[in-house]
């Protein structure tokens, strides 16, 4: 064999190499462009479900401002009618050691 057909020989050794790193290059890049589109897709899921979360967490935040505010009128209605409340049993007393 000449250096000339070694240097062919060689030079064919490389082609294919090549060749077989170019096809092994797009394996990666079909796999790369799959995992994209999972992560993708994974991101609108995410984003979908966090949406969710806040709309509810939302809600519960107006229920409960909504509960608070009649809580409220509740014990202030209560305030207002402790002093009348008093007074009554005030009386009662009264009436009682009158009648008794």
């Amino acid at each position: 064999m000449t250096t000339r057909d070694l240097s062919i020989e060689i030079l064919k050794s490389i082609r294919d190499e090549v060749s077989s790193v170019r096809t092994e290059v797009s394996s990666v890049r079909d796999a790369v462009k799959q995992t994209n589109v999972r992560l993708e897709a994974m991101h609108a899921e995410l984003a979908r479900r966090i949406v969710e979360s806040e709309i509810r967490t939302s809600t519960a935040i107006a229920d409960l401002a909504g509960t608070v505010r009649e809580m409220t009128g509740v014990l202030r209605a209560s305030a207002d009618l402790r002093p009348r409340v008093e007074r009554c049993e005030l009386e009662i007393a009264d009436l009682r050691r009158r009648v008794g």
